[in-house]
């Protein structure tokens, strides 16, 4: 038995739409400007460039119900709706073909952006990590295994804030898909099982504030609800 100078953080994790099990999270990856869209309100162009990746670390993710809390440091809180795919068994240099088989489920996750603090890292040659690595920002459903719904092409994503649409597009018109992604990260560095990847965001990105009510979704995979902090 290992002799920690502290109790060890428990292991971050997800549940399991109709299961009592729980995924186990290990790293959290995330595709950067993955809709056309998208990449265009960001001011960038779409052409199909190789993907790029950031990370947030994994108890970042937390169930995307009650109260979520609207961090420090920030005047620009932005959603971002995204298809969470979840890495059930490991590998290196993963072929496109063979990438679908290593996926345990999929969810609806919601990217957090600290915009302003992002911005002001893009202006300074930085890293993004203070805008988009903090705390519960990885609201996420509970994963819905593959086995059970199989592998979604297709199918509307969409997001709403206090009822209102920001957010809608299709699962397919991901500039890169799934297996692409995969086998992409695959190549530098190795995938391992607990591990998440955020697939991108359609366009209508935008400002949070402090009591907003966030409902999102994807068609096939579920849907979320919770409500920004006052605080």
């Amino acid at each position: 038995m290992t002799d920690y100078v502290f109790p060890p953080a428990p292991t971050p994790s997800l549940a399991v739409q109709g299961s009592d099990a729980r995924f186990p999270l290990r790293r959290v990856f995330c595709v950067g400007r993955n809709y056309s869209e998208h990449a265009r309100e960001m001011g960038h162009d779409p052409d199909r460039e190789p993907p790029f990746f950031f990370m947030k670390p994994a108890d970042a993710v937390v169930p995307a119900e009650g109260v979520i809390a609207y961090p420090p440091l920030t005047a620009d809180l932005h959603h971002e709706v995204e298809l969470v795919v979840a890495i059930g068994k490991g590998g290196v240099d993963i072929s496109p073909e063979d990438a679908l088989s290593h996926v345990w489920g999929y969810g609806v996750g919601i990217d957090l952006t600290r915009r302003d603090l992002q911005a002001e890292a893009k202006k300074l040659a930085r890293p993004w990590d203070w805008g988009k690595s903090f705390d519960e920002s990885a609201p996420s459903t509970a994963l819905q295994p593959a086995s059970v719904i199989g592998h979604p092409a297709s199918g509307k994503i969409w997001l709403k804030v206090n009822g209102q649409q920001r957010q809608v597009g299709d699962l397919a018109d991901l500039i890169w898909s799934v297996s692409e992604i995969i086998s992409y990260a695959s190549k530098s560095v190795a995938l391992k099982a607990g591990d998440l990847i955020f697939t991108g965001t359609p366009a209508g990105v935008g400002a949070l504030q402090r009591g907003d009510a966030v409902t999102a979704g994807i068609k096939g995979i579920g849907e979320l609800s919770f409500t920004l902090s006052q605080g």
